[in-house]
């Protein structure tokens, strides 16, 4: 990876409130779980509604700011209008906020609610496509980071027009356009950026150098080709294609793993810290949501399927975002306030930045909650999922006080 340039970083009062809010979107999310059962549908309103307290307020909201200082130093490029970050945190929070509330309150809300989102997203992915237009180089990176994007307006456009239908202002077939969503969303844009930065950051904490790309090459085509395919067949009411794209996701998911696999070969830093645990941890859960899925879709069991996607959101997703929080927010911090004073008086390190104790306390807590939380929504058992949501309720309390005291450290 090449050195970081103080001209294409952007300042950390514009980075952390995106991490801030994040991780109290996070902590709602954690709390909210106590007041629901392990026997639902995704068709449920409430349902809906947490999922998209999770995904909007936490997942989006750490993307956007992790993303914000990631893209300048992988594209070697400032942003073209930095700036509009400012406006684009309060438009996602505030429009997260109102989606939730039209979910479990009052549906009339949904559309002025999926606005805000929109127009936080439209801005988001508009200044990314600009700033793409400035680089000059032609990475995979790059690549993705466009592929990403143009996935995250077509999930953003499908799910105002699902909450227009919702509030009965469009007739659209929700079950179908609902599957385009989720696809378009979660598999285009988030797996796809897991997957970009996965390539840009597991190498660089992990310190392993000179490795072959041709998996992650393939991983990249397969998931992009599987999400189009997905989309389509979801629109056009093929279930046998969105069944070809679901293969080739598969397949893509493969390739992605056994690239991590090669890298992990090559790691120099053999310390499990709490960002190697959570990674470690990450994939363990990816695997299981995998084996799951397949298993889904040979028993048809509803259960097993609610499982899997609990293990790929609260295992994988989470645990990868979280675990890098730990090494993102004290390196930003460092930078921004310890930097200029190197060679002139001591500076810390960024391990001694945040609490070891407090971050150990956090993954136990967290991992304790995603296991037993698996396990209670395959079994639909009530005992296991209400204690899972108070041992990820506990694990969420430690993250937003390690952050507070990160985003703190040196003020």
């Amino acid at each position: 990876m090449n050195p970081i340039s103080r001209d294409f970083a952007p300042p950390l009062k514009l980075i952390a409130p995106f991490f801030h809010f994040g991780v109290i979107f996070y902590l709602l999310s954690m709390l909210a779980l106590l007041f629901f059962e392990p026997t639902f549908s995704y068709q449920q309103m409430d349902v809906a509604g947490w999922i998209h307290l999770f995904l909007l307020g936490f997942v989006m909201m750490i993307i956007f700011g992790a993303m914000a200082q990631l893209i300048p130093v992988v594209l070697e490029v400032g942003h073209v209008v930095v700036d509009v970050y400012y406006v684009i945190l309060p438009l996602l929070a505030l429009g997260a906020v109102v989606m939730v509330f039209g979910f479990w309150m009052m549906p009339a809300l949904l559309p002025y609610g999926g606005l805000l989102v929109l127009i936080a997203m439209i801005i988001f992915a508009f200044e990314n496509i600009a700033t793409l237009k400035k680089t000059e180089l032609k990475t995979l990176t790059v690549e993705t980071v466009a592929w990403s994007n143009g996935y995250l307006l077509l999930g953003i456009l499908t799910g105002f027009a699902i909450a227009l239908g919702l509030s009965g202002d469009l007739g659209i077939d929700v079950s179908l356009m609902l599957k385009a969503h989720v696809y378009a969303v979660l598999g285009g844009y988030v797996v796809l950026t897991i997957m970009g930065l996965s390539l840009t950051l597991i190498p660089m904490f992990s310190l392993a150098h000179g490795f072959d790309e041709t998996a992650v090459k393939r991983a990249f085509k397969l998931v992009i080709s599987s999400v189009a395919v997905v989309f389509a067949g979801a629109v056009l009411g093929f279930e046998w294609l969105m069944m070809l794209g679901y293969a080739l996701s598969f397949a893509g998911i493969f390739f992605y793993m056994w690239q991590i696999y090669i890298i992990a070969k090559l790691t120099v830093r053999k310390e499990l810290d709490v960002w190697a645990k959570s990674i470690i941890f990450a994939f363990v859960t990816l695997i299981l949501s995998i084996i799951l899925s397949i298993l889904y879709f040979i028993t048809d069991i509803e259960s097993v399927l609610h499982a899997s996607i609990w293990f790929l959101l609260l295992g994988f997703v989470s645990f990868f975002i979280i675990g890098h929080l730990y090494k993102i927010v004290p390196f930003l911090v460092w930078f921004e306030r310890f930097a200029p004073l190197v060679g002139k008086e001591k500076v810390p390190m960024l391990h001694e930045m945040y609490s070891k104790e407090g971050a150990s306390i956090m993954f136990w807590f967290t991992s304790a909650g995603v296991l037993l939380g698996g396990f209670g929504l395959l079994f639909e058992s009530n005992i296991l999922f209400k204690a899972a949501g108070s041992f990820l309720f506990t694990g969420a309390i430690f993250l937003y006080i390690t952050m507070r005291k990160m985003l703190a450290y040196g003020e």
